[in-house]
């Protein structure tokens, strides 16, 4: 096989985001994949795995040599607390969030000569929406929000290197992101599915356990990915900032009763049910669907990890005020890329691909 004219290293490949970027770009006829994470995973043919922690700084510095070639880095890798809403405000995960792209760049700038461009990923809580609310659509060329966040850490980081090096970056920015990891700790779909597999093994509806109606958004993992080919590869995108959202809107409400439908369920009403709360003591009821659809032998806690704590926030469970979260996409298709996703579509999309997979039952 000859030499491919880039390599992409994917830091955090194993995550929802990452995962979805190392299949795409290793589609792709002219890129070759490093797909770095702490633990092996399947990988797509040709992708090349780099174990690495990339809050250890040694490690990472050992492993220079190996990235040399680099010419390209999404980095979709994250760090979160068991506390995970709690902990996006808290100083030490910002800290080791801003670690672990410090100790990637320190390794790639020593060895890696030809790096050209550099996508770090953020998210709505860049317009702290998760603070107060924020006025909608949000937009990029808006000033940043004040609160501390590790998104302005890394971005800082980006901004005080880039003058000085021969790369550029791009910033981008999902909403409620679709697609799936095991363990992830922001898996939606996964946990919409054990949800309703478990509902369905108790013999009940499928009840909706948010809170009101809300107007929000998402972004398929698939679309992020090509997003990110987009900045990778075209200099409208240097050292800017892109909203990437699959385009519509999005109420749970209202697509809840085709989610039911897809597991032969009714659609029940509306019962406020927090899942982080409740979900990890069914684990007897989740085995017993494992064992019912020959399920892959994993846990709920295995499967899902803090995505109960992801999905009551996005369900807007016990919130007493409830804003639509709007992300505009307006200058990303300005600047030349036109994706675009049916939100519902793309949600049975990936329950598709977990029911394939034997992850969730038909």
């Amino acid at each position: 096989m000859g030499r491919k004219k880039h390599t992409i290293l994917i830091a955090g490949a194993s995550g929802v985001v990452g995962k979805a970027a190392t299949e795409h770009f290793a589609a792709q006829p002219d890129f070759q994949v490093l797909a770095l994470s702490r633990r092996p995973f399947p990988l797509p043919e040709g992708a090349i795995h780099v174990p690495l922690d990339l809050a250890d700084a040694a490690a990472c510095a050992a492993a220079a040599d190996n990235l040399a070639g680099v010419t390209h880095v999404l980095f979709a890798a994250l760090f979160e607390l068991p506390e995970l809403v709690a902990g996006w405000r808290d100083e030490r995960q910002m800290k080791i969030n801003e670690a672990m792209l410090c100790n990637l760049l320190d390794a790639l700038q020593a060895k890696a000569k030809g790096l050209r461009h550099v996508t770090i990923m953020q998210g709505t809580k860049a317009y702290g929406g998760h603070v107060e609310p924020a006025p909608v659509p949000a937009k990029e060329r808006w000033p940043r929000h004040k609160h501390a966040n590790f998104y302005w850490l890394q971005e800082d980081m980006l901004r005080q290197r880039q003058p000085h090096a021969a790369w550029t970056f791009s910033i981008l920015r999902p909403q409620i992101v679709f697609g799936y990891a095991v363990s992830s700790p922001m898996n939606i779909v996964g946990a919409i599915g054990a949800y309703a597999a478990v509902q369905r093994e108790l013999g009940q509806p499928l009840h909706f356990p948010g809170g009101g109606r809300y107007i929000n958004a998402a972004s398929d993992a698939r679309l992020i990915a090509q997003a990110a080919h987009f900045a990778a590869t075209h200099e409208v995108a240097a050292n800017e900032t892109y909203n990437v959202v699959n385009g519509d809107m999005l109420v749970w409400h209202d697509i809840w009763g085709s989610i039911a439908a897809r597991f032969g369920m009714e659609r029940g009403d509306d019962v406020p049910l927090s899942l982080t709360a409740t979900m990890p003591g069914r684990e007897d009821v989740w085995q017993r669907v494992v064992e019912r659809h020959g399920l892959q032998k994993l846990s709920l806690e295995g499967m899902i990890g803090s995505s109960w704590q992801f999905t009551d926030r996005a369900f807007a469970h016990g919130l007493e005020r409830v804003a639509d979260s709007v992300l505009s996409p307006v200058k990303l298709h300005q600047h030349g890329f036109h994706g675009c996703m049916d939100t519902e579509d793309s949600l049975h999309d990936w329950l598709e691909r977990m029911q394939q997979a034997r992850l969730l039952p038909r």
